[in-house]
């Protein structure tokens, strides 16, 4: 069988193809347009295509070529924070591109859709977050992410696309975007440790966030396309334990033996409490917390004191307009 990840360069498609190619004898195919990933990054035995995912016929092609049984569609550009000023970018390569993998998968009759969503669906509902509650999502990649839900649940109906969607928790760990300044938090203290800087937190501190270490949910995201349990379900994965963020930053000081301080920034525009239930991770797709977020970000740690220091092109803001201080 044949597996297709978008986003293979990243975290999570990087380690998940890994963990097909350790676990499984199935052939791994990797798409990525190393925006946000690196080459590096990409296991040795999977095909892997630089392409974008917005590029029609590129995407067409390897479709044809390949013929994937199972697609797990991981790529995006996840920054909450900053989508609002990036609305067109934001749009073009969370839905857009979402909708071009699932008109391929429709048209090559994939036996299943496997998409990485997010909380932002959820926006300022009432915590914990369920798979049962309404989307109202406050940003303009939460409102993507709601998109693409709708629109895979609507190939289903009309086309009998089978699909999984998944609603990942802050998943960290060795392999994530650590230079990225708009996103990937852990990544964003650790560097600041590296550089002995304040490690910056937005508002007040008492957000509360779910953590995931990325071990942590790559079995269950293998069940996610090939059980029969998981067929058209929604499932929040992973974030069993959480804390607040200024809570997470000490950890991670700690942890980085950082001489650093803890500085408050600013607020920002914002879902201050954060974290879901976790029932059908638990019994759709055996997810189980192995690695406590404490030994993840020891693990972590280790990696990203080692990295060669990379330099991230700055997001080019579309409008400037009420844009926060620190980012300017």
């Amino acid at each position: 069988m044949t597996i297709l990840i978008t986003g293979v360069a990243g975290l999570l498609g990087s380690r998940f193809a890994q963990w097909l190619l350790d676990n499984t004898g199935h052939k791994v195919v990797g798409i990525d347009n190393l925006s946000g990933g690196y080459s590096e990054y990409i296991p040795k035995g999977v095909d892997f295509n630089n392409f974008d995912c917005i590029n029609q016929n590129n995407i067409g092609w390897v479709f044809r070529h390949y013929k994937p049984a199972i697609v797990y569609h991981f790529a995006a550009y996840a920054a909450e924070g900053l989508s609002p000023f990036i609305r067109m970018f934001n749009y073009e390569n969370n839905l857009v591109a979402t909708a071009n993998i699932v008109n391929q998968c429709i048209k090559h009759k994939v036996d299943r859709l496997v998409f990485t969503s997010s909380m932002a669906v959820y926006g300022n509902g009432k915590s914990p977050f369920d798979e049962s509650d309404s989307m109202a999502p406050i940003d303009p990649y939460g409102i993507a992410k709601m998109g693409c839900e709708m629109d895979i649940k609507i190939a289903g109906e009309q086309h009998g696309l089978d699909w999984c969607i998944v609603r990942p928790h802050n998943v960290f760990g060795p392999g994530q975007n650590i230079w990225d300044r708009y996103r990937n938090v852990l990544g964003i203290w650790m560097r600041q440790c590296i550089r002995g800087e304040n490690i910056t937190v937005f508002g007040d501190g008492e957000q509360i966030r779910a953590f995931t270490y990325i071990d942590n949910i790559l079995r269950p995201l293998y069940l996610a396309g090939t059980s029969a349990k998981a067929s058209n379900e929604i499932i929040n994965l992973g974030g069993i334990n959480y804390s607040t963020i200024l809570m997470a930053a000490k950890i991670v000081a700690e942890v980085a033996n950082a001489e650093a301080l803890i500085e408050l920034l600013g607020g920002r525009h914002e879902v201050r409490l954060a974290y879901s239930t976790y029932r059908k991770s638990v019994d759709i797709l055996e997810y189980r917390e192995d690695v406590s977020f404490e030994d993840g970000i020891e693990k972590m740690w280790k990696w990203a004191r080692n990295q060669p220091a990379r330099k991230v092109k700055d997001m080019p803001y579309e409008i400037e307009d009420k844009l926060y201080k620190f980012w300017e």
